[in-house]
C-alpha cells in the first residue's frame, strides 16, 4: 500500500488514514501531518437479511469507474452576475424570470446572489430563457504526465502543489 499524496510505503496492517482539506487518505506518516489523523472506521455488523417477498434486492454497481462519466461541462465561475445583468438587460423582476423558467423567486435570488448553484436542468433552462451561456467545456488533462518515477503509479503528491503550514 502507498501513501496517496506522496507514494512511500504505507504498512498494510496499520495504514494512517488522516483527513486533509475534507478528504479522508490512506497517508504515511509524514504526510499525516498535513491533516487530522481518522480513527480506523467500526468494522461492519452482520445484519440478518429480512426475506420479504416484497422487498426488492438492493444493486451495486459492479461498472469500473469510465472517463466518459465525467461532465464534459462545467458551470462558469461567475453564473450569478451573467444570470442577473442577463435578467436586468431584458429588464425582467426576478418574478418575471421565475415564471417563465417555473421556478420559485427564492430560487432566483439565491442563483444571484450566488448561495445556491443551478444543476444542470436549471441551467440549461436560464440558458434558454436569458440567451446566454453558462455552460462552458472542460478541458481532459492528460494524468499519465503525473507518474511517480520509483512506483510508475499516480498519487496526489504529483499532480498538485501542498502548503506547507
Amino acid at each position: 500500500m502507498e501513501c496517496e499524496i506522496c507514494g512511500k510505503p504505507v504498512p498494510e496492517n496499520n495504514p494512517i488514514r488522516a483527513k486533509i482539506e475534507g478528504s479522508v487518505m490512506v497517508v504515511c506518516k509524514e504526510c499525516s501531518k498535513l491533516g487530522k489523523i481518522q480513527k480506523a472506521p467500526p468494522k461492519p455488523k452482520f445484519v440478518k437479511q429480512n426475506k420479504n417477498k416484497n422487498q426488492r434486492p438492493k444493486t451495486t454497481r459492479n461498472k469500473p469507474y469510465s472517463r466518459s462519466e465525467e461532465p464534459s461541462e462545467e458551470l462558469i465561475e461567475d453564473f450569478s452576475l451573467e444570470i442577473r445583468k442577463a435578467r436586468e438587460a431584458k429588464d425582467w423582476s426576478r418574478e418575471d424570470l421565475g415564471k417563465k423558467i417555473n421556478e420559485r423567486v427564492s430560487v432566483i435570488t439565491r442563483i444571484e446572489t450566488g448561495k445556491m448553484t443551478p444543476d444542470v436542468k436549471l441551467t440549461k433552462k436560464l440558458e434558454n430563457t436569458l440567451d446566454i451561456k453558462l455552460l462552458e467545456k472542460v478541458d481532459n488533462i492528460d494524468l499519465n504526465q503525473f507518474v511517480n518515477s520509483s512506483s510508475g503509479e499516480r498519487t496526489l503528491g504529483n499532480i498538485m502543489k501542498i502548503k506547507r503550514k
